[in-house]
């Protein structure tokens, strides 16, 4: 009887074909074996009886506020709430303090996360116009998922607004770049439409219009240089339909957080607390993301994990700052929206693993097949449970879904077939490690 290092029993398991009843053996961090019932023998042995492991679900968009911001959020205590809700790997953002717009700064950034960080992790570089000629060598670098173009200022000081610029980083380099898109221009000269005290003023200074015209522009110079583009947390409709036509050079992302919060209940309850770049919009904006989501637009969720301490939030609108935390309820959100029948489980797993692997060029990531890193999200896609505080694991202490009861819970976490959350316990030491990606692998 063939030996591994561990079999996860008794599990449906997500594969290439669906669903299947076998046990999941592992070996030197690679799913080794999908197996009979009650087959193999193992040194560690997991009974999975009720539960469902999915390829690891994979956040493309977290900001971890290491270095500089580290009273809100660091790389341990955001990779912890990753682990805590089932992610496995993430990209992590560029606007900390000093930006991660040098290779010193991304050398910085992966040091900070050895030993320290529990799920495998990359760094995206930060464009700027000090960089904007640079970036070629800087997307090369081992540990970096990427460039990151900000249109319109959000939490930081990374901003590339004018055409001039962005045409200029979009002609260096060629990897696929993500994109902020909402047009700065439009929003300085609607800052007189913030109300004081009002977050529910936010949206209509950040309108509709600011977020296409940024989206159009950016899609119209990557046609100029040929530059694949990646568009985050689409909060439009019209901006889906717009992307779905083109799709040949730009791909994009939404949220949990727009899928499911409305403003018309989300601002007179949560306050400045749904206060986010771009805007919570209406409940016609997030039945319209529901409508594109349906039609195939969306190629990732990313969870845009934003977290700003209860003091900062605290503050009278417009001084409070914008974002929310969101990393621990990525994957819970997304089993509720399935249990209610909004997306398939088919679709769950193409927006949180598979889709990031196409988009990016992951390495032995995204699918559970034999040879792949053993990166597992198990699942109870029956239990019913409640948000509570005590469970959340960010720094920042907070998150707009407490108290919500949602159907589906993350019950493991395997990452390269090490079990590191079982039960809502944390297991062993930090241990996670640099991603990689077919375009740079050469570097």
């Amino acid at each position: 009887m063939a030996s591994y290092d561990l079999i996860l029993r008794n599990a449906r398991v997500y594969t290439l074909g669906g669903l299947v009843d076998a046990d999941l053996a592992v070996t030197g961090g690679k799913t080794a074996a999908l197996l009979a019932r009650g087959a193999g023998d193992a040194a560690e042995v997991q009974d999975c009886t009720g539960l469902t492991i999915l390829p690891g679900v994979i956040d493309t968009q977290v900001h971890f506020r290491e270095p500089g911001l580290d009273h809100k959020e660091d790389l341990a205590s955001g990779s912890v709430a990753a682990v805590l809700g089932g992610v496995t790997a993430v990209f992590e953002m560029p606007n900390t303090k000093p930006n991660t717009d040098t290779p010193e700064a991304l050398a910085d950034k992966l040091a900070r996360a050895q030993n320290r960080m529990w799920c495998d992790h990359a760094f995206y570089v930060g464009a700027t116009a000090a960089n904007a000629d640079h970036l070629d060598s800087l997307e090369k670098l081992p540990g970096c998922c990427g460039i990151k173009v900000f249109m319109g200022a959000s939490t930081g000081d990374l901003l590339v607004s004018d055409d001039p610029t962005l045409a200029r980083v979009l002609a260096s380099g060629t990897r696929r770049v993500a994109i902020h898109a909402e047009d700065e221009y439009r929003m300085k000269d609607r800052e007189g439409l913030r109300v004081a005290g009002d977050p529910s003023s936010h949206p209509v200074w950040r309108d509709d219009k600011s977020a296409m015209l940024a989206t159009q522009r950016v899609v119209r110079l990557a046609r100029a240089a040929k530059r694949r583009i990646h568009v985050l947390h689409i909060t439009t409709p019209a901006e889906l339909e717009f992307l779905g036509a083109n799709k040949d050079i730009a791909s994009c992302e939404v949220t949990p957080q727009h899928l499911t919060l409305a403003g018309e209940d989300a601002y007179p309850r949560l306050g400045t607390y749904a206060q986010m770049n771009p805007p919570i919009r209406s409940r016609a904006h997030r039945d319209g993301l529901w409508l594109w989501l349906g039609q195939g637009v969306p190629d990732v969720v990313g969870s845009d994990h934003a977290p700003h301490t209860i003091e900062e939030k605290a503050q009278e609108y417009p001084k409070s700052p914008s974002g929310m935390p969101g990393v621990q309820t990525l994957l819970p959100l997304l089993l509720d929206h399935m249990a209610a029948g909004r997306l398939s489980l088919e679709r769950l797993v193409d927006l949180t693993s598979a889709g990031a692997v196409r988009l990016f060029g992951l390495v032995g990531k995204g699918r559970i097949a034999v040879g792949f890193d053993a990166d597992y999200s198990v699942v109870d896609l029956n239990a019913r449970w409640t948000v509570t505080g005590d469970w959340l694991a960010s720094r920042c202490g907070w998150s707009p879904f407490e108290g919500d009861t949602l159907t589906g819970r993350p019950v493991g976490t395997v990452i390269r077939g090490r079990r590191v959350m079982w039960d809502a316990e944390l297991i062993g030491e930090a241990d996670g490690q640099p991603l990689r990606f077919q375009e740079t692998l050469r570097s």
